[in-house]
């Protein structure tokens, strides 16, 4: 396999893979988990992925009974905590999954250390839905077209791909196809051309979406055009945590975590947190 090409910052110097320096475990110590070869073609080829069954049946139950602890009673949660990464919601900021993942897709490794990660997250919301909650509405797409600054975008070249703002759901419960989870247009993220007037009814054939057992993981570039959609199930509701990764370098949300959570993490997990910028940004 040939060695992705990534530039340093002066004169078209490139970087040699093997000075590269991103951490290889999360900050619980877990190894981080690289996607496989099939991942990483069916995430730059599509935009999005699923990946099945990543939490277990008691970290499933524990997440979402917080979950619906934060929904439904939130003080009975300290102050601190009551947040979608509080409890033992925050493991999941860098699960090994993420990390891994994020290594590949949004890290730039000058800007990495194995103490300082070299990607951020940008804010993460609960978004519990019965049925007739949610609503169609899409957005997005044509990110190989956007100026930085947008970050809604998506570069690759031969051997490397790099997605700006990514999307991260986290599914406590089981997701059938055509329950009302997210919908998305496979490729969108690399569209030349302006979406087509099909695209406003849900039920084009362009639109795709996805089953999933709970402690699922659904993985999508905000470049890529996508929709919400009513929840249809009565007997069971959608259960989500939406989190959102970005480069050092570029913000899109207004939210940050509380502070004094913020301070007892461990030093690598505050890393994901730290200001936007990239002049000498490693902790």
């Amino acid at each position: 396999m040939s060695t992705p090409l990534i530039f340093r910052k002066d004169l078209g110097a490139t970087l040699e893979e093997e000075t590269w320096n991103v951490p290889a475990a999360n900050a619980d110590g877990l190894p981080a988990i690289a996607p496989s070869e099939e991942q990483k073609y069916l995430f730059d080829n599509q935009g999005w992925i699923v990946i099945p069954g990543v939490l277990s049946a008691d970290e499933t139950a524990d997440m979402r009974e917080f979950c619906y602890r934060l929904h439904r009673e939130p003080e009975s949660i300290p102050a601190l905590e009551r947040s979608p990464i509080g409890g033992p919601l925050q493991q999941l900021c860098d699960h090994p999954v993420i990390v891994g993942f994020m290594n590949e897709f949004i890290a730039h490794p000058p800007h990495a250390t194995p103490e300082c990660y070299g990607f951020r997250m940008e804010s993460a919301h609960l978004s519990i839905r019965d049925k007739g909650d949610g609503g169609f509405g899409p957005h997005n797409g044509s990110g190989l077209m956007r100026l930085p600054g947008d970050t809604h975008l998506y570069n690759c070249y031969p051997g490397k791909a790099h997605s700006g703002l990514t999307c991260v759901v986290w599914e406590f419960n089981p997701v059938a196809a055509g329950e009302g989870g997210t919908l998305f247009v496979s490729g969108s993220h690399k569209a030349a051309f302006r979406a087509p007037e099909s695209l406003q009814d849900p039920h084009s054939p362009l639109w795709q979406t996805y089953s999933c057992p709970e402690g699922s993981l659904l993985i999508f570039s905000e470049a890529t055009t996508h929709s919400g959609a009513p929840w249809i199930n009565a007997e069971r509701d959608r259960v989500p945590i939406f989190s959102r990764y970005n480069s050092i370098c570029s913000k899109w949300h207004r939210w940050e975590p509380h502070p004094e959570l913020l301070a007892a993490m461990p030093p690598l997990r505050q890393s994901l947190f730290r200001p936007v910028y990239c002049e000498a940004n490693i902790p």
